[in-house]
């Protein structure tokens, strides 16, 4: 185990602030480590048909922030550790980007946060142009490489999966100059990565793909009524899926250069399905009720649907820009997926008619929906969902969904224990989307240490097969990826590794115009089974 060439870090210790997002499970890590499979306590049997690896970004800040300290200010700070034969490696670094180094050259913080962009003196990066690109929300793979960004769009951060080395920003980088927003996705069976943007200023969004062999092939401007303020997007077979909801900021207010961020409860919300290489004439816009939605589930076609699940957010609350009273408090409202009734929902398309259908798949209290990327874009089964403490920005376990049943299960991590973004890992060799890992990475506060929790995803209730402890606690974090072994050098996804996954099958479609509500689904998925 070793540490780092040394960097330069002035967030206050725990002890010396009273921001609650510096302290406790939020902590800043303050070293770069690695460690081998002998330097690790290792609780169980690593699974041998365990092959690739997981990776967690971070939010961690490294410099004394300007002014109040937002949850998603942070520097990026990737934590992996990769799998093969029965044997792990740890080491996490941070993401190298032009505003972390400027940063580090001046020791201290040079841009504001999220909570006060009109407080910038450096022109900036992302939707705004006025925060710095910290790529700390989003961490994805691609054509050999880790790419970090943060959701208002950055440059494409490109990683060693090796090393976590910042190489820089893809070359393609260049003719995308609003940013590669968080979210993009893969789809295992071309190669191809989709992605978007949104700037606030005109036509305020753009739409591209990158190819297999890591070239920018196509990037249309998406034209919307205004400045938005989306977060993911989805992906199927032949299509993506865009999204234009009625949370943005105040237009007069915008143009007078303040931003006050509003839920308009009286405009439905939009949905754009476009060809995977379409343009912005050719997409089919379909409204529903107004709302918003920070992650999407899957999405996928069958027949003239066109299918998407996610986690809608019934009731969202604006973030405390510019308002200094009892900010933590309000920081926490924002946050907290109880307050703001986040549960999975089900929203359908009809391609040939126009028709817009939707309801909710559960109540429980859920967000942060994963599934085996290789099913992305396709008909799947299971969604892996967190849980979250009421009143908190932390995860407190995972939830399963059986979509074909209505079945569920699920495990908590403990008291004093935060979880983040789980990964589905098939087993190599897999026989069905559920035979193989659920990843995580938790903190103990109790016990002041992280682990890596493997658990069986067709048995999660079943609790860890194996325990990994890191060599550092580190602070909790949100998205994370899973890189399938055949995939570190490129997309190169093997295709005895997708037999039985029914890329391109057309799924009977008899029934499908009597599901309106979540009975309607499970019965008729459990037809298809």
């Amino acid at each position: 185990m070793s540490d780092h060439d040394p960097l330069y870090i002035s967030v206050p210790h725990e002890h010396e602030t009273d921001n609650p997002f510096l302290q406790g499970p939020f902590k800043a890590q303050r070293n770069e480590l690695d460690a081998t499979h002998d330097e690790l306590t290792i609780i169980g049997d690593v699974p041998k048909d365990l092959f690739g690896m997981y990776v967690r970004n971070t939010h961690n800040q490294a410099q004394a922030p300007l002014g109040i300290y937002h949850p998603f200010d942070g520097d990026g700070m990737l934590h992996a550790i990769r799998f093969e034969d029965g044997k792990v490696e740890y080491r996490n670094r941070f993401v190298r980007t032009t505003g972390f180094l400027a940063e580090q050259g001046a020791k201290k913080s040079l841009w504001p946060g999220l909570l006060q962009p009109g407080d910038y003196q450096r022109r900036g990066w992302g939707s705004m142009g006025v925060m710095k690109d910290n790529a700390g929300t989003d961490i994805n793979a691609h054509a050999g490489h880790l790419i970090a960004s943060m959701s208002q769009g950055s440059e494409p951060w490109a990683l060693s999966p090796d090393t976590l080395e910042t190489h820089g920003a893809h070359e393609w980088g260049r003719l995308v100059p609003d940013g590669l927003s968080s979210h993009y996705k893969v789809d295992h069976e071309t190669g191809d990565m989709i992605f978007f943007n949104y700037p606030e200023k005109f036509p305020h969004m753009h739409y591209g793909v990158i190819s297999k062999a890591n070239k920018l092939v196509h990037y249309v401007p998406i034209e919307l009524p205004g400045a938005r303020w989306p977060h993911d997007m989805g992906m199927t077979k032949n299509y993506s899926i865009l999204h234009d909801l009625p949370y943005f900021f105040d237009p007069k207010l915008l143009k007078q250069g303040t931003r006050k961020l509003e839920f308009h409860r009286d405009m439905p919300s939009r949905f754009g399905i476009i060809p995977r290489f379409g343009r912005s004439e050719d997409i089919r816009w379909f409204e529903t009720k107004p709302c918003w939605v920070m992650h999407l589930t899957n999405c996928y076609e069958d027949g003239d649907w066109v299918i998407q699940d996610g986690c809608i957010w019934d009731n969202p609350v604006k973030p405390p820009v510019g308002d200094n009273t009892n900010v933590f408090a309000k920081i926490r409202r924002q946050l907290d997926k109880h307050a703001t009734h986040t549960h999975m929902y089900r929203w359908m398309f009809n391609l040939r008619t126009g028709e817009t259908r939707e309801f909710s798949l559960d109540d429980e209290v859920t967000e942060f929906p994963v599934v085996s990327s290789d099913y992305n874009g396709i008909k799947y089964r299971y969604s892996y969902n967190s849980l979250f403490v009421p009143n908190e920005w932390l995860m407190a376990g995972v939830k399963k969904y059986d979509l074909a049943t209505g079945n569920s299960a699920r495990f908590e991590y403990g008291e004093g224990r935060f979880g983040s973004e789980s990964c589905i890992a098939r087993a190599v060799g897999a026989s069905a989307e559920d035979d193989g890992y659920l990843i995580n990475f938790v903190t103990d506060v109790g016990q002041d240490r992280s682990e890596c929790l493997i658990l069986r995803a067709d048995d999660i209730a079943a609790g860890p097969v194996c325990t990994i402890v890191l060599p550092e606690r580190i602070s909790v974090g949100t998205h994370a990826c899973w890189v399938e072994g055949d995939r570190l050098e490129g997309e190169n996804r093997n295709a005895s590794e997708l037999a039985g996954i029914a890329y391109g099958d057309s799924f009977r479609t008899v029934g499908i115009d009597s599901i309106n509500t979540p009975e309607a689904a499970i019965d008729f998925a459990a037809t298809e089974q």
